[in-house]
C-alpha cells in the first residue's frame, strides 16, 4: 500500500471574513471503506471506569464532551470532528524515520476522538493527546485488513481562538502553537524550528540517533523526516497545492473557501483511486464565545459530489440515524481474534443511497449534472440558513436538535426527485 492520506486546513483571522476560525479537512482512506458520522453526548462516569479504544482498554475520565465525528465505520476513534466547546481535530498519516510498528496502542484516530472528549480548548487536547500517547503509545493496523498497514500521526486542533500543530514520531512529539493566519498539514512533518510544545526528551533521543549533531540549530521536519524540509517545500505534494489555494484566498477565506479546496480534483486534495476522499468536515467557528459553531460534513465519498450538511451542538440532539452504520458487537471481525477475518456490511442508509446517485452522475452526464445541480442548491440553502444563526446566535435551540437528521432526508429526497 502505497502511502496515502488526508489534507487538514485552518484559517484564523486575518486570512479569514468576519472574525471567524474555518476548519476543514477531507479523509481519503481506501475507496471501499464507510465513513460515518456519529454524534455522542456529555457523558459522567464513575471512578475505575474504563473505555474500549479500537484496539485497547485504557482509564476513563470523570466527565466527556459532547462530541460530532466522521469516522471509519469500523472503528472506535475518529478521522475528524467536533466537540461542544467547538475545539475541532483532524489527523494525518506520516512516516518518518522511527518505524511505525503494527504492535496494537492507540490509534491515531484513537487519540482524536479522545482529545475531543477530553479537552476544552486547542492547547488541552495537545496536552491530553500527548499524555495518552506517552501512557499508552500509538500502534496498530489503521486498515480493515490483515495486511498490517501502520503510521504515525500528525494533528491540527482549532478552538475559537488559535490553532496548534501537533506531530507525533513514536512516543516523542513537538508542537507549534498557531495564532493568525493558515495552516495546512498533509502526509508529512512541518513543524520547523518554532517549537511551542515538545516531548522533554525529543531532542536527546534524536542526538542518540545521529539524526541531530545536538548543536545544530533544530529543525523537527529534518531530523525526524526522510525528508529535508527544502524537498519538503519543493515536493509539488498536496501539501504544497493546498497551501497555495489557501494564498489564493488570504484574507477572504469563507466555509463556501474551504469546500471548494476540499472539493479540487486537479491538486490531489479531493483524492480518485484506491484511496479516495471518504469523507469531508468543514467547521466555522465565530471568535465571539456569544455565538454557535457551524459544523458540516459529508458523510459520503467524493466531497465534489456530495453535500456538506449543518450539525450545531445544542441540547436534546437526536441521533443521526441515517448517518450510522450496522453495529456488530462483540461479533464485529475487528473484536475477535485474529482480526480481519472478514468484513461485513458497513454501509448506513445515506451511504447506500450516495452510490447509486454516484453511478448515475458516472454513467448519465445530463441526468447527473442534474442531481449535482440540486445538491449545490440544498447545499446553498442550509448554508444561508446557518449563517443567520452564525451572525445572531441561537433563538430556539430545540429546531437545531434535528438538523443534520433532517438534512440529510432532505438530500436523500433530493436524490429521489432526481
Amino acid at each position: 500500500m502505497h502511502p496515502s492520506s488526508c489534507d487538514t486546513f485552518v484559517a484564523l483571522p486575518p486570512s479569514t471574513e468576519g472574525q471567524r476560525i474555518i476548519f476543514g479537512k477531507n479523509s481519503d482512506r481506501p475507496c471501499d471503506e464507510v465513513q460515518e458520522v456519529v454524534y455522542f453526548p456529555a457523558e459522567n462516569y464513575d471512578a475505575e471506569e474504563k473505555v474500549e479504544c479500537t484496539y485497547i482498554e485504557i482509564e476513563q475520565v470523570a466527565h466527556t464532551y459532547a462530541v460530532v465525528l466522521s469516522r471509519p465505520a469500523w472503528l472506535w476513534g475518529a478521522e475528524m470532528g467536533a466537540n461542544e466547546h467547538q475545539v475541532c481535530i483532524g489527523n494525518e498519516a506520516v512516516w518518518g524515520r522511527e518505524s511505525a510498528d503494527g504492535d496494537e496502542a492507540l490509534l491515531g484516530m484513537d487519540l482524536v476522538r479522545l482529545g475531543l472528549e477530553r479537552a476544552d480548548t486547542a492547547e488541552n487536547a495537545v496536552n491530553v493527546i500527548t499524555e495518552l500517547l506517552e501512557k499508552y503509545g500509538q500502534g496498530g493496523s489503521c486498515m480493515e485488513d490483515e495486511c498490517g498497514f501502520t503510521y504515525h500521526n500528525s494533528f491540527l486542533i482549532s478552538d475559537r481562538k488559535e490553532a496548534w500543530l501537533l506531530e507525533t514520531s513514536g512516543k516523542y512529539w513537538a508542537a507549534e502553537r498557531v495564532e493568525a493566519g493558515y495552516r495546512n498539514i498533509s502526509n508529512q512533518y512541518g513543524i520547523r524550528t518554532k517549537i511551542d510544545k515538545e516531548h522533554p526528551k525529543m531532542r536527546e533521543y534524536a542526538r542518540s540517533k545521529g539524526w541531530w549533531d545536538g548543536e545544530s540549530e533544530f529543525n523537527f521536519a529534518t531530523v525526524y523526516s526522510f525528508m529535508t524540509t527544502a524537498r519538503i517545500e519543493a515536493s509539488g505534494s498536496r501539501y504544497c497545492e493546498g497551501k497555495a489555494l489557501l494564498e489564493k484566498s488570504n484574507g477572504h477565506i469563507t466555509a463556501e473557501t474551504m469546500m471548494d479546496i476540499l472539493r479540487d480534483k486537479d491538486s490531489g486534495i479531493n483524492m480518485e483511486g484506491m484511496f479516495m476522499t471518504t469523507g469531508s468536515m468543514v467547521s466555522v467557528i465565530p471568535t465571539n464565545p456569544a455565538l454557535p459553531g457551524v459544523h458540516y460534513f459529508t458523510a459520503t465519498p467524493d466531497p465534489e459530489r456530495s453535500v456538506f450538511k449543518p450539525f450545531v451542538f445544542v441540547k436534546h440532539i437526536n441521533q443521526l440515524k441515517e448517518t450510522t452504520s450496522p453495529s456488530y458487537g462483540p461479533n464485529d471481525p475487528v473484536k475477535k481474534k485474529p482480526r480481519f477475518q472478514s468484513k461485513p456490511n458497513r454501509k448506513h442508509e445515506l451511504f447506500v443511497k450516495h452510490e447509486l446517485v454516484a453511478a448515475i452522475i458516472d454513467t448519465h452526464k445530463d441526468r447527473g449534472k442534474k442531481i449535482t445541480e440540486s445538491m449545490r442548491q440544498l447545499e446553498k440553502e442550509k448554508m444561508k440558513e446557518m449563517e443567520k444563526i452564525l451572525s445572531d446566535g441561537i433563538e430556539d435551540p430545540d429546531l437545531l436538535a434535528n438538523q443534520f437528521p433532517s438534512s440529510v432526508q432532505e438530500e436523500m429526497a433530493t436524490y429521489s426527485k432526481s
